[in-house]
This record gives C-alpha cells, structure tokens and sequence, in this order.
C-alpha cells in the first residue's frame, strides 16, 4: 500500500496544542459512556423506560460504538485520520441535539446509537493521530499518559456532571452540552492537526454491517428473553441468526483482500488471550458501574446529584492511579503480573458489593469496595491494553488499536445484557415468594455484582495462563 503524509511527525510544532484537543475528545468520548449512569432513573420516570429497558440507554451507544471501531480505523487508514475524526464530531454532534431533544425512549435511544457512531469514528482516529505526532518513544509515552488521564476525568466527570445536570436542570442538558464542545472542537481540528497517513484501499461495508448486526441481534435475544423466555421461538431463532451472520462475518473476511479484520493478526498469542481479558474486563466494569447507579438511588434512594458525588471517589482514585502510578508499575512488574493482580482486586470488590445490605451505608458498604474497584481496574485497564497490541506487527498496530476497543464494546454490551437477564431473573424470582419490592431489587443487584465477579475470576485465569510476559 502507498502511504502519504503532508508533515514530518518528529517535527511538526504544534503536536502539544494538537494533543490537548484530542484528549478533550477522548474526555468526551468517554464521558458519554459515564454520564448517563446516575440520570437513569429521571430517564426511566421521564420517558416510562421498563426495568430491563433502561440498559438500551448504555447499549444503544456500545453496540454502535463497538461495532463500527474497525470502521472507523479503516476510515482512518483509508482517508487521512483528521477527516474522520472531524466526521465524527459532526455526527456525534448532531445526534447530542436528538438525544437531549428526545420525547420518547426510542428516540433516546436512537440518539444515543448515533453518539455511538460518531464516537467509533473518533476513537481510532484520535489515537492514531496520537501516533502519528509522537514518534519519539518518551514523548509519545507522556502523551498517553495525559491520554489516559483525560479518559480517566471524563470518567470522573460524567459521573459528577450527570448527577449535578440532572439535580439542578434535567437530564437533557447531559446529552445538550455536547454541542458547544463538539464545535469548539471542530473549529479547532484543521489549524492543529495534520492530515495523517492515507492508503489505497477498499472500504468493507460489507464487513461492519455483518458485525454490527450480528452484535444487535444477540444482545437483543439475551435482554428479551427475560419476558419471551430462554427457550422461546423469538430467542432462539434470534441467536441463530447472528450466530450465522458472526459466521458470514469469518468467511467474509477471510476470503477478502481488504478485510475489516485481517484473521491472521489472532496468531499473536498475546493479542488474542489480551482482547479476550478485555472483553471479560467491560463485562464486569460496565455491569457493576449500572449496578451500583441503581443500589444507591432506588436501594439507598440517593438523588442523582448525590450519587455522582458517591461515585466520585471511586473515579478520582482510577485518574489519579492511571496518571501516577500504573505506568510505573508495568515497567517494574510487567504488565501480566499487573493484570492478574488488578483482576483478583476488581473480582475481590465485586464480591464485597454482592453482600451489600438494603439499609447499607455510604461508608460501610460503598466507598471502601468502590476504591478496591479502582485500584482493580488501574491496574488491569492499561496492563490490558498493552498486552493486547504491544505484540501486533508495526504496520498492524492500527488495526490492534481498533481491535482492542472493539473488544472492550462488545463486552460491555453483551456482560451488561447478560447480568441484567440474571439480575431480572434472580429480582423477579424473590418476588413470587412474597418478599417486599426493595428486598427483590436489592437480591437482583447481589446476584449481578456475584456475576460480575465469577467473570473477573475467569479472565484472571485467562491472563495467568495464556498471556505470555516478555523476557527479560
């Protein structure tokens, strides 16, 4: 393939300006996954959202986010990364103003797909701009330290700014402040960044649609079967069917010359068991982040601003963690060591959570697990990330990028669709033998957190025995 670049990376002048704007999309990215938490329930008593419904509002967003990733670093590869980064601010601007606008949960969650859209075009783009601007290892080092600590306080601040937003205006206004940010950033990307690498190559359309609705139609089977049943005609035709269309999506790829996602790059051990851990990873995060949204304001009847403010700590602590500390002690331990280490925390927190009582307190039951929580997830997210492209060849380090969040997404969606159908389970079954409703809600929620922490289980024993850590 050609490649063509208008500016000498290790020369280009404005690389730290450039850097600050793409950490604020990176700030922004994630604090639309993070925001929406604590405004569920004005969301469910505004828009008549059901119980199980409302995880549409996470997974509207994931699923596209998820499912385009590859997309949109082939895009990237394709077209120059700027353009298609500045694509995705347009589209994630503009379904911010139908998302904050919505008067029903269906265009919510519509909005919300959109947003997920724009930010899987975004995402790659971004970080490969990252790449391409730092080509001298200490500098690019820095720069994704700041990376991961925008990350981290968009995190941080979905959390606070959700609950405040919503407190004191609506929880419009969550989804509305993404305007003036999104063309704050626009205006700004053609005078700080560079074009970035271009190729020949073909576009697989094909490909991305084949995922994404494969992805659609499982996640979908798995929350419906809570009313239709696990063994129901509608479930399990569903499942066969995006078994068959994951199965289209191997054979398209493999037989194509410009593939989405070239199959031969799964043969690096580490890249493989890596992304496994990160899917295991999101599908034990997102579920106890929704899980505790609801343990504190419909167990403990916390109001929205109260509860971003309990979950502050908890992001606080994985910011400043992930910005001071875990860099530090990859390049002491290594980074399978780290992951073992942070998955046996986050499993150990999840447990404690699981035990948390309906008339629970703050600091009894909350804040300590939340900061185990933390320390966990420092220690595994970046760890993670490493182990699942530091292997993949120099020219495919792209594609590793976008295969790694890829898994992140598609993990955060299908854990949080499963544990909700066992926590619906579990909360539906209490109530036939009479116990009051916040004794049920409060069972279902024990029983997602126990899930959540079986999984962090299983992917400590993936890292422990099938990632490989590099000699010495």
């Amino acid at each position: 393939m050609n490649n063509t670049t208008t500016t000498p990376p290790a020369l280009y002048s404005k690389r730290w300006a450039a850097l600050i704007l793409l950490c604020t999309a990176e700030f922004v990215v994630i604090m639309d996954t993070s925001i929406i938490g604590v405004a569920l329930s004005a969301i469910k008593a505004d828009l008549g959202y059901t119980q199980s419904g409302m995880q549409w509002i996470f997974n509207a967003y994931v699923i596209l986010f998820g499912g385009f990733l590859m997309l949109g670093g082939r895009l990237s590869d394709l077209f120059g990364a700027r353009k298609i980064f500045m694509w995705g601010f347009i589209i994630l601007t503009a379904a911010s103003l139908l998302a904050g606008l919505a008067w029903s949960d269906s265009v919510l969650n519509t909005g919300r797909a959109l947003q997920g859209l724009g930010s899987a075009f975004i995402a790659p783009s971004s970080l490969m701009l990252v790449f391409t601007m730092f080509s001298d290892p200490k500098e690019l080092n820095k720069a994704l330290g700041f990376w991961g600590a925008s990350a981290a306080a968009g995190g941080s601040a979905g959390v606070f700014l959700g609950g405040a937003i919503t407190e004191w205006l609506s929880w419009h206004w969550i989804f509305l402040i993404n305007i003036p940010i999104g063309l704050l950033v626009l205006m700004r990307s053609k005078p700080l960044l560079i074009k970035g690498m271009t190729q020949k190559g073909k576009v697989d359309v094909v490909g991305a649609i084949l995922a994404t609705v494969a992805l659609v139609m499982m996640v979908y089977a798995i929350v419906s079967a809570e009313i239709a049943g696990w063994l129901s005609f509608e479930t399990i035709s569903m499942l066969l069917i995006s078994i068959a269309l994951l199965v289209a999506f191997y054979f398209s790829q493999k037989y194509k010359k410009h593939p989405l996602m070239p199959l031969h790059i799964f043969k690096v051990s580490n890249l493989s068991y890596g992304n496994i851990v990160m899917i295991l990873l999101a599908a034990a995060w997102i579920p106890l982040w929704f899980f505790l949204n609801l343990y504190l304001q419909q167990t403990l009847h916390y109001s929205a601003f109260n509860s971003g403010l309990a979950l502050l700590p908890m992001t606080i602590a994985i910011m400043l963690l992930m910005v001071g500390a875990t860099g530090r002690l990859v390049a002491r331990f290594g980074f399978k060591s780290n992951m073992i280490m942070g998955l046996i925390a986050l499993a150990v927190s999840l447990f404690l959570f699981s035990r948390v009582p309906v008339d629970g307190t703050f600091v009894a039951d909350v804040l300590p697990a939340s900061l185990l929580a933390a320390v966990g997830m420092s220690l595994t997210y970046i760890p993670g990330t490493i182990a699942a492209t530091a292997s993949a060849p120099p020219e495919e380090m792209g594609l590793a990028s976008g295969l790694v969040n890829t898994s992140y997404q598609v993990g955060s969606a299908l854990g949080l669709a499963i544990i909700v159908a066992i926590s619906a389970a579990k909360t539906n079954a209490i109530k036939m033998i009479g116990a009051p409703e916040a004794t049920a809600l409060n069972s279902g929620f024990q029983t997602a957190f126990f899930a959540a922490s079986v999984v962090c289980v299983i992917a400590a024993i993936i890292a422990a025995f099938g990632i490989k850590a590099p000699k010495p």
